[in-house]
């Protein structure tokens, strides 16, 4: 049976998905992008501060569930250019200090609303 996950402390889908899926003792979370959920628009300030929103987004979304960071088992990076990747992943690393969870990162053409990074993320308990 799968739980539908709803937070108003991160961003409202923006299409027909749910910002998180629970079934089976395990979390998937919609790629999020960085966007302020009290403004609803995208942050400014480049990548390390869009990095910095999207996980903080991710955060609330675990919290939400009722997991944490450590709960995190694969997350997909997807970027609007890989010369983000160093400062991204200086960023992302910084919540998964110790036994970091499985990842890929990849740049794609374009990404929701002009963002430059989008994470998914899937936890387990």
């Amino acid at each position: 049976m799968k739980k539908i996950i709803h937070t108003d402390n991160a961003p409202k889908a923006i299409g027909p998905y749910s910002q998180a899926v629970e079934a089976n003792g395990t979390l998937y979370i919609s790629g999020q992008v960085p966007v302020d959920p009290s403004t609803g628009k995208l942050v400014d300030g480049g990548i390390r501060k869009q990095t910095q929103q999207v996980m903080k987004n991710i955060g609330a979304i675990l919290e939400a569930a009722g997991y944490q960071y450590d709960d995190v088992i694969k997350s997909t990076c997807f970027l609007s250019d890989m010369a983000h990747f160093s400062d991204m992943n200086e960023v992302y690393g910084s919540y998964y200090a110790e036994n970091p969870p499985a990842r890929a990162a990849f740049a794609v053409r374009e990404l929701p609303l002009g963002a430059l990074v989008e994470i998914e993320t899937i936890a387990a308990k």
